[in-house]
């Protein structure tokens, strides 16, 4: 009756057309309004109606009729004289409203809002609940600074556009955000993937610039390359692309979000590109400004991921989703060209680094504990999934490159189409061993013959020495290798060619780092005369623009099984986890430089600052650490290096 009651008043006070314009945008709730004198005017206060002087000793009113709030019902506020109504209006309605694009969302008491009834004894209470309404999508909010917060989400969300209002958010509300000479439109709060549909992280710089070292190496190898950004967000990875390497690409980048795919059109007219939609192009010349002209365009779609890779094939994909990619590598597979990349990020760390071990085992069918090489174990744990997938269509891969950092994990891996290849792979995906006591580890064994005591194949003597099971069975994870030096020159020549800065440094650790040696060995020079070097790996079937026959495929694949005794060893060991408890340790380079005059191959991992990578059994890293460790007190002791004693070895496996 309330309800009934408001909408005449509405049709009293107000003329036929506008109330059918109100109906167009489905008829806002009368608690929104511009101006305190539109709520007047929906209470029936006529201007001048309040304002008249009456003398507090007289019964005389301005008006003989009562007038009801029309935001309160009856029980709570009953009919009063204009004068009193005003001033119920202003300070209980008006002042302690939420403003927003110029409309005040006053607050309400009529019974919209459900409110669960009170029981006291035998009688049931029902509490009128105080609220507001939002003008953008029409929820009811009880509190003014809950109400206050919901709008800011909206507009963190660039969701602006309502009902009542039709004009887009203002274009101040955008920030523009510059990186690697390509400049980008964001929303508010645009690094908070929860409040916002155009996702862009700034931390993610490093990822985005190795992925184009990598696509500049395909780009060198065969032009024009077709190369997929599956989830664009802002555009920024697709725009880096086809701003820098030209027509050596044809860039085409996806999203599935409306929102997304307007943001993305809106920064390719920023960079001023050229945007194909639909297969329409639309030439942007007012965008170009000047009267300057860039051939350059960018096909811009608006599907699920796994759609347009069913649909088209392409040189080069890269997934970046919101969390695990697993979901989306059967469809990469199906249709990426012979001798392509796939390059994929996986951010859902807390399951990768062994933080939330059931949803590893959900999303990568993986048995993981918290280990010291846990990043290492994470890029495995990826590359297995990569390479079950590969191998479902028939696919091998070659890992090209294998990053796990802070906020990511990423994987570079080449396609190598056929089944054999694919069976290659597949035997490289196996168990692991890793014995909680010392922490050592190894792979199990190639066959299918169950052991007796798989506690053999550890290096380690814990299961004899100590009590109960010591060792737990780790994967499936990728035994094989995590990196191809000849690509990673090249990759690093690219980086030193397009002024990439903040790459270099990493890169040249991975080349170390996949060769087996330290730093100061490595040379720039030699990073230069190796590319142009015709490399010997599987990776380098491209060649000047040219494919290779069948054969020189079969052939560097046979070396690279041939080559699987030279590869880099797999883990490493942390320095501080392997300290001696009242020992003052070398400096990390040269305790490399003390196992590398041992004999092993030695070299620093950029998985861990502190990480050493060297085939050397634990027995003997702990060895030669603790020979040139010193006691934090000498107590008289003769300086030098210290000789270790059995006793003391095995105490130090023990120490934690």
């Amino acid at each position: 009756m309330k309800t009934s009651r408001n909408i005449c008043i509405l049709l009293n006070n107000h003329s036929e057309d506008k109330f059918w314009k109100l109906q167009v945008f489905q008829l806002k709730h009368i608690s929104i309004q511009r101006q305190l004198a539109e709520l007047e005017k929906l209470a029936g206060l006529s201007e001048g109606e309040f304002t008249l002087a009456v003398s507090p000793n007289t019964d005389l009113h301005v008006t003989d009729e009562k007038k009801p709030c029309p935001l309160c019902p009856e029980e709570k506020f009953k009919a009063c004289y204009g004068h009193k109504l005003h001033r119920h209006l202003q300070n209980l309605h008006w002042k302690i409203s939420v403003e927003f694009e110029g409309y005040r969302m006053c607050i309400c008491h009529l019974p919209c809002r459900l409110v669960k009834p009170n029981l006291v004894g035998d009688q049931t209470f029902s509490k009128m609940g105080a609220h507001y309404h939002c003008i953008i999508c029409s929820a009811t909010i009880a509190r003014r600074t809950d109400m206050i917060g919901h709008i800011n989400r909206h507009v963190n969300k660039g969701e602006t556009e309502s009902r009542f209002i039709t004009a887009p958010a203002p274009k101040s509300s955008y920030q523009v955000l510059k990186e690697s000479d390509t400049d980008v439109r964001v929303l508010p709060n645009y690094s908070t993937p929860q409040k916002t549909d155009s996702y862009f992280n700034p931390k993610m710089k490093l990822n985005r610039q190795l992925i184009f070292c990598a696509l500049a190496v395909l780009a060198e190898e065969r032009k024009p390359i077709e190369c997929l950004d599956a989830f664009g967000a802002t555009g920024i990875m697709g725009l880096q692309w086809a701003k820098h390497l030209r027509s050596s690409v044809k860039v085409t980048i996806n999203d599935c979000n409306e929102n997304s795919v307007t943001m993305i059109q809106e920064n390719c007219h920023l960079n001023k590109m050229k945007v194909k939609l639909n297969t329409k192009e639309e030439n942007n010349d007012e965008a170009l400004g000047g009267g300057e002209q860039n051939t350059d365009t960018i096909e811009v779609t608006k599907m699920d991921a796994n759609v347009i890779m069913h649909m088209r094939s392409f040189d080069f994909i890269h997934l970046d989703p919101f969390g695990t990619s697993v979901n989306y590598l059967d469809s990469a597979f199906r249709n990426v060209r012979n001798l392509g990349i796939v390059s994929l990020t996986s951010t859902d760390i807390s399951s990768l680094y062994a933080k939330a071990q059931h949803v590893a085992l959900r999303h990568y069918g993986c048995n993981i504990v918290r280990t010291e090489y846990y990043r290492e174990l994470a890029a495995r744990i990826v590359i297995a999934a990569v390479a079950r997938a590969a191998a479902r269509c028939n696919k091998g891969i070659e890992v090209l490159l294998a990053v796990a950092l802070e906020h990511f994990v990423l994987v570079v891996v080449r396609v190598l189409r056929g089944p054999s290849p694919a069976d290659d792979s597949a035997k490289k995906v196996r168990y692991l061993i890793h014995c909680q006591w010392c922490e050592e580890r190894i792979f199990q064994k190639e066959g299918n013959m169950v052991e007796e005591n798989p506690y053999q194949q550890l290096p380690c003597d814990c299961h004899g020495s100590m009590p109960g099971k010591t060792a737990v069975v780790l994967g499936p994870l990728w035994s094989g290798a995590l990196f191809n030096t000849g690509f990673l020159r090249r990759m690093l020549f690219e980086a030193v060619q397009y002024g990439l800065d903040e790459t270099q440094p990493l890169l040249k650790t991975l080349v170390c780092e996949a060769e087996c040696t330290t730093l100061k060995n490595f040379s720039t020079h030699e990073c230069g005369v190796y590319i142009k070097t015709p490399d010997t790996s599987a990776e380098s079937c491209v060649l000047h623009g040219k494919r290779k026959n069948n054969e020189v495929v079969r052939n560097a694949a046979k070396r690279q099984k041939s080559d699987n005794s030279a590869e880099h060893p797999a883990f490493y060991y942390n320095i501080h986890r392997h300290s001696i408890k009242g020992m003052n340790m070398p400096k990390l380079n040269k305790f490399l430089n003390y196992l590398s005059e041992a004999g092993y191959r030695v070299s620093r991992t950029h998985f861990d600052p502190m990480g050493v990578r060297t085939n050397a059994p634990l027995a003997q890293f702990k060895t030669i650490l603790m020979k040139y460790s010193t006691p934090t007190y000498t107590g008289g002791q003769a300086e030098g290096p210290l000789h270790l004693t059995e006793d003391v070895h095995m105490g130090d496996q023990r120490w934690w």
